[in-house]
């Protein structure tokens, strides 16, 4: 995606067939440049952006003037039919012209003959090209969003299956205290809504039109920017030529966003893979879900969440692909942003492909409860309640903490429960105990007496699970709302 502010597409001259910019230069460009120069393999994507884009821009350019009713007519006409080219496959695209861009371009003039060469008037590719990858990242955020909200309902409707399934939080990977499933899941359920709110975040700044902005200075044709960019559905034009071309920081937010998300699937995949082996034996995937060894025919490999972690890493390596491209360019344009596509397209893609598989692994997991509640009648995960019922006493939690760490490690020396104390033995350690280990303590205790905002306690997680019930419908209304993408 070359420089191009020739603001016309004629046929080139000199010895650059094919070529916009072909009439300054006498000799062909080398075939090993070509090779590594085109982008047509992956800036494809944008193609149906370019086709509106262009079709706002052969509107304008008939309102400005400078096309007959004719041409605009023609332009808009051979444009569908390349459009539905596309949809339909039968597009064929020619590595030899460079870009998405030029291969539209010149199927263009085989529909409608030299009034192609007008639709480039006043307009740059690079303009062009910002405007394209704008409104790609204006789809594919808002397909992140409704994406991650997807996943958060499927979450919600199997925490709502689990308000009742107990089993150890962890700390560190060692149990720590008991919580329900529905809050375990629920944490999830926070996670992604804010990231879905990084993506909605950046729909909100994806706003201004830099179609006009020419190569990096704007045009001297009277060009109506305000049309166009209300044709595409943005705000306003841009206001400054030069950010419009040069700027790809909405690239970056949109890796970042991506890279965050991906990271966190990436933590509920690991807990996937942990929780599915015979050392947890907390849930099992699906076998929609899973897949097998090619020599041992017991396995049952959690290939898929394992695939969601390992592609975390594609997505951070891609934003700091592109924040690396981005840190020495001076204004405006030059030729290493044809280097924040591929990111661009891949992360995108990525997170779309992760979030329907994991969507789908927790929709369909088994959760075996009776392995989980099991886990959860370590008595060892009641040592902070036993501290605290010293705090209610009066005495202050650091000297409780203490106290109840020696009881903890005559426990364990002596190989006891620690329900099993007796009121006599726990004051062997502290006077200040006042019942037996048994009165003091129990699983549903544990859990029913955390009712502060946030915690584990049945009521408070029903009214969790509630919340967010009502809280991703109305995003994905929100969502539905908007129409079609």
């Amino acid at each position: 995606m070359s420089d191009d502010a020739t603001g016309r597409t004629g046929r080139a001259g000199g010895n650059a067939p094919g070529k916009p910019w072909g009439g300054r230069f006498r000799e062909q460009t080398a075939a090993a440049v070509e090779r590594f120069s085109a982008s047509v393999h992956f800036d494809r994507a944008l193609a149906h952006h370019d086709i509106r884009g262009s079709l706002a821009h052969a509107r304008m350019l008939r309102k400005a003037g400078l096309l007959s009713a004719e041409e605009e007519a023609a332009l808009v006409a051979g444009l569908e039919r390349i459009e539905a080219e596309l949809a339909d496959g039968s597009f064929a695209l020619d590595p030899a012209l460079e870009d998405i861009h030029m291969n539209v371009e010149s199927r263009l003039r085989e529909l409608v003959g030299d009034a192609a060469g007008r639709l480039h008037t006043g307009r740059s590719r690079n303009d062009q090209v910002a405007t394209d990858l704008l409104l790609y990242l204006r789809d594919a955020a808002r397909a992140a969003e409704r994406g991650l909200h997807e996943l958060r309902r499927v979450l919600q409707l199997r925490a709502a299956e689990h308000l009742d399934t107990v089993l150890p939080g962890y700390t560190h990977l060692q149990r720590a205290q008991p919580v329900r499933l529905a809050h375990h899941w629920l944490a999830f359920v926070e996670m992604f809504g804010r990231d879905a709110e990084r993506f909605r975040d950046l729909r909100g700044r994806l706003r201004l039109s830099p179609l006009g902005s020419g190569a990096l200075a704007g045009s001297t044709l009277p060009l109506d920017r305000e049309f166009t960019a209300r044709e595409l559905g943005f705000d306003a034009p841009t206001r400054n030529s030069m950010d419009a071309v040069a700027s790809r920081d909405a690239g970056l937010e949109f890796l970042a966003a991506t890279a965050i998300a991906s990271v966190q699937l990436s933590r509920l995949a690991e807990e996937l893979v942990l929780w599915s082996t015979a050392e947890f034996g907390f849930v099992e995937l699906a076998d929609a879900y899973a897949t097998g060894s090619s020599l041992m025919p017991q396995k049952k490999n959690p290939d898929v969440p394992e695939l969601v972690r390992g592609k975390a890493g594609r997505t951070i390596g891609n934003l700091v692909t592109l924040l690396t491209v981005m840190k020495g360019l001076p204004l405006t344009y030059n030729r290493d942003l044809q280097e924040d596509k591929e990111p661009i397209f891949d992360s995108a893609t990525t997170l779309r492909d992760c979030l329907e598989v994991t969507s789908g692994a927790i929709a369909t997991l088994r959760v075996d409860t009776a392995r989980m509640r099991d886990a959860a009648q370590d008595p060892m995960l009641l040592a902070t309640d036993l501290a605290e019922a010293l705090v209610r006493e009066g005495v202050a939690f650091r000297e409780a903490h203490e106290a109840v760490g020696r009881v903890v490690g005559h426990c364990v020396e002596k190989d006891l429960d620690l329900r099993a104390l007796s009121r006599e033995d726990l004051r062997a350690f502290h006077g200040a105990f006042p019942a037996a280990a048994g009165e003091l303590l129990s699983l549903e205790r544990a859990l029913e007496e955390r009712a502060l905002p946030g915690g584990t306690a049945r009521a408070t997680v029903a009214a969790a699970l509630e919340r967010a019930e009502l809280e991703i419908r109305a995003s994905l209304e929100a969502l539905d709302a908007e129409g079609p993408a």
